[in-house]
């Protein structure tokens, strides 16, 4: 891919995410690359690099949109190691998800609680 969108895209996705984003992006090259791209370009490429937020109040969004889910664990984990990597705290995360138990339910905000208990300690291992 050399459209700039794409590596603009994948360099962001690298700094968020690194090794987790890029498996995630290897996890679809047998069934669909294509979903593969348009998560680089379009996320990545396009709204993470606008101007008006920083990427730790991106990540939290994006954690506080995940959580509210309720089931989107496996990509709450990588949002949640994404927002540590870009200088969230763990604090900053835990107020989030628990922010959502008034928006979107207790279990939801649990769900969310227990995933980032797990990558809070795999991170500290």
């Amino acid at each position: 891919m050399d459209n700039q969108r794409y590596v603009n895209g994948l360099n962001k996705l690298n700094e968020i995410d690194g090794e987790a984003g890029q498996n995630v992006i290897k996890s679809l090259n047998d069934i669909c690359p294509d979903l593969a791209k348009y998560i680089i370009e379009y996320p990545f490429g396009d709204i993470y690099q606008r101007d008006g937020l920083d990427l730790r109040t991106r990540e939290l969004v994006t954690v506080a949109a995940l959580t509210a889910l309720g089931n989107c664990q496996p990509q709450l984990n990588v949002h949640i190691n994404g927002a540590l990597n870009v200088g969230c705290t763990p604090k900053a995360i835990t107020e989030v998800i628990l922010q959502m138990s008034v928006y979107a339910g207790f279990p939801a905000s649990l769900n969310g609680m227990f995933v980032a208990k797990e990558v809070f300690k795999l991170r500290e291992e």
